[in-house]
């Protein structure tokens, strides 16, 4: 009996320590991946992400010069109440503010932005959290499906409503940009992130810039008299997103092992992802240290008021352009591409590079830039001071973002990192859903001088936080 009893002892003993060995050497096996990343370079998934990302932004931004045609096709060919009823609404806006009836359709269009970004602060979390439990890859594959419908939809669109589902199914689905960050913080160390970051910048930019040049394509060359000419532009979006969906199928492995994923899917999900103050307060993040969790808050604020001034300047440019100094359609084209080439070029060669230790300085350096950027837009009276601003602009843009996502990943336990970025993804787009309404009030009923000078103020505000906050 004793000797049985001896046995089974020694036989659990052994099962616990091999149990142990093992879990031992899956960390060891991750830190060495990492560590072999630290010394050779980039993850081989980080340049999928890359890939995946590209893709999505080319798609995404195809619309962005067809939709002033698209509201005008819309408009005589859907009677709808929906349609008639949001028309309504919209020149009541335009009414409201005193803006000329000719920038209808931009108003309409930054309805639509905002809608869209609303959604996506409202997918960005709950989608973050999901893939902490789940893991990157099946809900970055599932985000990349609900895309992909969305494109389709729009294909098929023949009234406004069907055309407004398609762009709400994908607002929810746009988490991926989130998903996409989580997974380069997976795979890299923090000496290596702000490289993958920084090619998460790198396709932003160039989207930004070949999108809007595919589209305006469209817009000039498709006949807008015969019937839905906006089937080949939407059915090119659908293959492009399809495409993305193959690499991420094909090409794209789980970076977020089960033994580091959180154990129950009610620690990732709450009603907290959904209330703006907890969403704010990061609440939804448990087990975190009091000064991990004020670093998280302080970033997140900053990163909210950032973007709130800056699509606030970036929306109403538009009308900055055409209003007051003429310019046609072509002339903001090139402006944009010339900042969206500063952007690359610099996210290519300087951003990528960018050591651990000065990535918080270079932060607030690029939002002090944006400073005296959005004042000489604003005081401009010469299209070489709104070039200058411009290019201010663009230097400020091609860091800022990408710095912040690097400080934002440093914190939250490794289970966690999907809701840390989701949450963090998610006050962005509250900001760029909120932004372009109140930039278009003041722009209207302030001035544009008043706008953008009072703009570029206020942005010292969050640039002297971050540079006195202990990171």
């Amino acid at each position: 009996m004793y000797s049985l009893k001896h046995l089974n002892k020694t036989t659990n003993v052994n099962k616990t320590n091999n149990n142990n060995n093992v879990n031992v050497l899956k960390d060891f096996k991750v830190e060495a991946v990492k560590a072999k990343t630290a010394n050779q370079g980039n993850d081989p998934q980080i340049y999928v992400v890359f890939i995946s990302l590209l893709l999505d932004l080319l798609a995404f931004t195809i619309i962005l010069p067809l939709l002033p045609s698209l509201l005008e096709y819309f408009k005589q060919n859907d009677n709808s109440a929906f349609y008639r009823v949001l028309t309504q609404s919209m020149q009541k806006f335009q009414q409201l503010v005193g803006a000329p009836e000719r920038f209808n359709s931009v108003l309409f269009g930054g309805f639509l932005g905002s809608m869209f970004s609303f959604l996506q602060f409202l997918a960005s979390p709950i989608v973050g959290g999901l893939s902490d439990y789940y893991g990157r890859r099946p809900v970055l594959i599932c985000c990349a499906s609900g895309i992909a419908l969305s494109y389709f939809l729009w294909a098929l669109s023949r009234n406004f409503a069907l055309f407004v589902l398609s762009r709400f199914i994908g607002g929810l689905s746009k988490g991926n940009i989130s998903l996409a960050m989580s997974i380069i913080t997976d795979v890299s160390s923090e000496k290596t992130r702000s490289r993958g970051m920084a090619l998460v910048g790198i396709a932003f930019s160039l989207g930004f810039i070949f999108g809007p040049m595919i589209g305006a394509f469209f817009a000039i060359f498709a006949n807008k008299n015969a019937g839905p000419w906006f089937v080949s532009p939407s059915l090119l979006a659908f293959t492009l997103a399809i495409g993305d969906l193959l690499v991420l199928l094909f090409c794209l492995r789980e970076t977020l092992p089960k033994e580091k994923r959180i154990k129950q899917i009610s620690s990732s999900l709450s009603w907290q992802l959904l209330n703006i103050t907890s969403i704010f307060r990061f609440s939804a993040m448990k087990n975190v240290s009091k000064k991990q969790m004020n670093a998280l808050q302080i970033i997140g604020l900053i990163y909210f008021t950032y973007l709130f001034l800056y699509s606030a300047l970036e929306f109403t440019v538009t009308f900055l352009m055409y209003h007051k100094f003429g310019y046609t359609s072509m002339d903001q084209a090139k402006m944009f591409l010339t900042t969206g080439v500063i952007m690359t070029l610099l996210q290519g060669s300087v951003v990528r590079n960018i050591p651990e230790s000065k990535v918080k300085n270079y932060a607030v350096g690029s939002l002090y830039l944006l400073v005296p950027a959005f004042i000489f837009v604003g005081m401009a009276s010469s299209t070489w001071l709104l070039a200058t601003g411009m290019i201010l602009y663009a230097i400020s843009t091609a860091f800022t973002v990408t710095c912040l996502t690097t400080l934002v990943s440093k914190y939250g336990n490794d289970d966690q990192k999907g809701s840390v970025l989701g949450i963090f993804r998610s006050l962005g787009a509250l900001a760029r859903s909120l932004g372009p309404i109140a930039g278009s009030i003041a722009f209207w009923c302030l001035g544009s001088k008043f706008t953008y000078v009072m703009g570029g103020l206020l942005l010292i505000i969050p640039s002297w936080v971050l540079q006195r906050s202990q990171l």
